[in-house]
């Protein structure tokens, strides 16, 4: 018996090693499988950067949530403390012989190392930011009137953070009760950033005060944070209604007593700027090093070396290309008077093609995007292996976030089901949408668009996480930009001349957004100048021309991405179509697409090539 004893205790201690070995390579050493390192630096990832952790949505409101109360930091030392993690997270992947992986760990291989080494590239730019408009990694204006963090963040507290439950709900008014602190510390960034000559323009500068003073307008009880809040109580579990009301009111405290001032002084620094503001030119190129900035957001966005010349060029000859099809569309609808973009202008201000601008028209609206999501959506097993079947919902932009919103956008659902993919369309003027451009965005941000590739990313459940996500825009934007033509190759456009002619135009508009973008950052365009370029060539509104240019002053290269990866995309295809003749298959090209993730260009290039030899 005391033999029998020993031998228990020896295999209980040999099995403690073994869990305990396992559990340190897993956790702290080298893992076995680059799949557990990818999923392992992700969490570290996510652990750092809560508001992320919450937008992905996997354990928000259970016993493992350790961050839904907590908002990202902000500054000089959360930015340094992100490069150390990239370049001790690169090192971790070096460790792993790639050539020893199997084709998909291959590809998470290349995915981490151009996720961390890209980020590292920006270190050289010390007056960037850990925040900043449209940037995961370095930012470049903390504050800025589209995705400065002063309207990102009630924008993620009103429509991304789920109120499930009493965790969640307590949880929101910590968010909203350290927002003050964070918005505190946008503004110390900015000004930081002044000190060493980065100043936003001054009609970024303009628009961000008017955003802000919209913002603080409501008394904070009216304000959306806690009217929004009240509304997602009410079918939040376990909450009485006396818990209900505490919730209220602290949350009402929070806006009165800290986060309504801190948007005050973040008024006061601004306003403390505008002499230096009105001397900045539009690019980044006046700004330090902006020239090899430029290069590296280009870089970043599309995912591909082209230079700022190259995205030129091909944005020149696109818009040629492009003007071309509109001009023979329009004049085989007896519309042959004006240049292309005034014929365009006009139809924008057809009646025909105008809803009420009524809360009416409102919901005549959104019941129409629903008819054309619904009707595209039953075509789509002709053509996709994979049909997801997350529920796609059709939503107003929030109140709080209309007036600077863009026209219509795509939410990603919550991992854990919490939140559902949700295309949002702005309605604060219907008469900003003629009908006829409605099918382009609907298959744009919904089906087979932004909804597609990522509800099939989040299900791809043999990925590690990053690979579910949606990182790269030049990858996810091309998409969309191909699905926009996909929807007129399969017939969708049929018998609808101007709903194709929707279709040219957000494609006009996509390459146009080349010549601009580069002409701001790269050869010294002024505001006035792309704003007319855009006009001239689009046919779009000068307001809503003023608001693009505005935020590709704001994002450099981010506008690119999208022609950029459509073209890319339609060329892999064509390659394979030329190769393959009659074995070429669709449903398969767009499983290679669709179904390893969000990929980098070249590492989605190199996998379609790889198809091509294979089905040879």
């Amino acid at each position: 018996m005391k033999a029998f004893r020993k031998v228990l205790v020896y295999c209980g201690l040999a099995i403690l090693i073994v869990v305990g070995y396992c559990g340190y390579r897993v956790g702290f050493g080298k893992p076995f499988t680059l799949n557990e390192l990818a999923n392992r630096q992700t969490f570290l990832f996510l652990a750092a950067n809560p508001e992320i952790f919450t937008s992905v949505g996997i354990v928000d409101g259970t016993v493992l949530d350790r961050h839904s109360g907590k908002l990202t930091a902000v500054g000089v030392k959360k930015r340094d403390r992100d490069y150390a993690m990239a370049s001790q997270f690169a090192a971790e992947v070096r460790e792993f012989d790639r050539a020893k992986l199997d084709r998909q760990a291959q590809i998470t291989y290349d995915v981490l190392l151009d996720q961390w080494e890209t980020e590292l590239s920006f270190k050289r730019f010390d007056w960037l930011s850990s925040e900043g408009a449209g940037a995961l990694g370095p930012g470049l204006y903390p504050i800025a009137p589209m995705w400065g963090t002063q309207v990102g963040l009630p924008n993620f507290l009103e429509t991304i953070h789920v109120v499930r439950n009493k965790k969640t709900a307590r949880n929101y008014v910590k968010r909203l009760e350290a927002s003050g602190d964070k918005l505190d510390a946008v503004t110390g960034e900015m000004l930081r950033q002044a000190k060493l000559g980065v100043v936003l323009p001054v009609s970024l500068l303009d628009k961000a005060e008017i955003g802000i003073k919209d913002t603080v307008q409501p008394s904070p009880a009216d304000n959306p944070l806690v009217t929004t809040f009240i509304d997602r109580m009410k079918s939040a579990k376990g909450l009485d209604s006396s818990t209900q009301a505490e919730l209220v009111h602290q949350a009402t405290e929070a806006v009165t007593n800290g986060i309504y001032p801190a948007y005050l002084r973040m008024t006061a620094a601004l306003d403390s700027q505008r002499a230096a503001a009105a001397t900045q030119a539009a690019g980044v190129g006046r700004l330090p090093d902006g020239a090899a900035y430029y290069a590296a957001a280009l870089r970043q966005m599309t995912t591909t070396n082209y230079t700022p010349e190259r995205v030129h060029s091909l944005g020149l000859s696109e818009v040629a290309r492009v003007g071309a099809e509109m001009d023979a569309l329009l004049k085989s609808q007896g519309l042959s008077t004006g240049s292309v973009a005034e014929r365009v202008q006009a139809l924008h201000k057809d009646p025909r093609f105008l809803l009420p601008n009524s809360d009416e028209g409102r919901k005549q609206l959104l019941a129409k995007y629903q008819q054309l999501l619904d009707e595209v959506n039953a075509r789509m097993p002709e053509y996709f292996r994979t049909i997801p079947t997350d529920k796609l919902l059709v939503e107003r932009v929030p109140l709080s976030a209309e007036k600077g919103s863009a026209g219509a956008y795509y939410q990603e659902a919550a991992m854990d089901g919490s939140r559902p993919g949700t295309f949002f369309v702005n309605l604060r003027d219907v008469a900003e949408t003629a009908t006829w451009t409605m099918k382009t965005l609907a298959y744009h941000e919904g089906i087979p668009g932004h909804h597609f590739q990522i509800s099939i990313a989040q299900n791809l459940n043999d990925l590690p996480l990053i690979r579910q996500q949606a990182p790269y825009a030049a990858y996810s934007e091309g998409w969309a930009l191909y699905a926009e033509q996909l929807g007129a190759e399969i017939g969708m456009y049929k018998d609808d001349p101007f709903g194709d002619l929707g279709r040219l135009e957000a494609e006009m508009f996509r390459a146009a957004r080349l010549v601009v973008d580069t002409g701001l950052h790269a050869k010294g365009w002024s505001r006035e100048q792309a704003i007319a370029y855009m006009v001239n060539t689009t046919g779009m509104n000068e307001s809503e021309v003023i608001s693009e240019v505005e935020r590709y002053m704001g994002m450099p290269g981010q506008a690119c991405a999208y022609k950029v990866g459509q073209l890319k995309i339609l060329e892999l295809r064509e390659r394979a179509k030329a190769a393959l003749g009659p074995k070429f298959n669709l449903k398969d090209f767009h499983a290679v697409v669709l179904e390893n993730g969000s990929l980098p260009l070249t590492v989605l290039e190199k996998l379609v090539d790889e198809w091509i030899a294979g089905e040879r």
